[in-house]
């Protein structure tokens, strides 16, 4: 028997608002089982929904899935903290005031990088963890990569056309870039909030800044302690990633205790998009594996 593919849930539908004491926090949830969170990458116009609208369907199944929108990305309320900074304590903040104390999590660039930073902190949040792209190291190939020079360059002068290479760069297939996918990233990228707040995160000196503090802080990189996340992982990556090349997955594949490495061929940085069929194939099986939990 051929099973129905699973209605598409809407934006209109799935949004929800979580009022907490630093501003209203706003999120996408579909779906019925285990408490699934999923955390959105940065970049110009980037949103949960917009990461993640193709793959609920397919996610909500087996899981209530629940799309963070991270403030200062132009959905939640407003952030004056560096994004980076402030999207940990809005996990907590967002789970706290769901009830929620253990939960799957799935997290995209950014969000992979918070995911990580808050397994490391606060062992037991999450039962299994996935990402996707972003974290580790460079180890062989130059940084930062070819794809967070391009959204240096869109922050300190937006333009279409430098969204456009910025996108382009986020793929395998330029195909996969839609006159509607950039002209819904423009709208959100030039919102004056949003550009303040993305230039505390790209602009060239903050970038710089980060970058050294990273390399000169006493407290040691988030990459640095990879080893003490003991949930088990899966990473998953595109082959032909431009934005975090793909030796960086190196240092957390071996280093991270359960962690297991899916590599996907044809494919960027959006590999949830880019790959979607098997992207969710390889997680949900992942996800729904018996066993092997801390």
């Amino acid at each position: 028997m051929i099973e129905a593919t699973p209605a598409v849930p809407s934006y209109a539908e799935t949004l929800r608002e979580l009022p907490t004491d630093q501003g209203v926090l706003r999120y996408h949830e579909a779906g019925d089982g285990p408490p699934l969170l999923l955390l959105h990458g940065s970049g110009p116009g980037v949103t949960g929904w917009r990461n993640y609208r193709g793959n609920l369907a397919a996610f909500a199944r087996h899981f209530r899935c629940l799309v963070l929108e991270f403030p200062g990305f132009g959905v939640s309320d407003p952030t004056d903290e560096h994004p980076m900074l402030a999207a940990p304590k809005a996990v907590v903040r967002f789970l706290e005031g769901l009830g929620l104390d253990r939960v799957d999590v799935v997290g995209n660039s950014m969000g992979g990088i918070v995911a990580a930073k808050l397994a490391i902190a606060r062992p037991g949040l999450f039962r299994r963890i996935v990402s996707v792209g972003g974290i580790g190291r460079n180890l062989f190939s130059p940084s930062p990569g070819e794809g967070i020079k391009l959204l240096v360059e869109f922050t300190e002068n937006p333009s279409r056309e430098a969204l456009v290479r910025w996108m382009h760069s986020m793929v395998y297939d330029p195909a996969v870039v839609t006159d509607e996918m950039v002209e819904e990233r423009w709208a959100q990228a030039t919102d004056p909030d949003t550009l303040a707040s993305a230039r505390r995160m790209f602009g060239r000196e903050a970038l710089t800044a980060l970058l050294a503090a990273d390399e000169a802080g006493d407290q040691p990189p988030y990459w640095a302690m990879l080893h003490k996340i003991t949930a088990p992982t899966l990473i998953t990556w595109g082959r032909d990633d431009r934005v975090s090349p793909v030796d960086m997955a190196l240092l957390p594949m071996r280093t991270m205790p359960k962690a297991e490495l899916h590599i996907m061929p044809d494919c960027g940085h959006w590999v949830m998009i880019e790959q979607k069929d098997a992207w969710e194939s390889a997680v949900l099986a992942f996800l729904n594996r018996p066993g092997g939990d801390v």
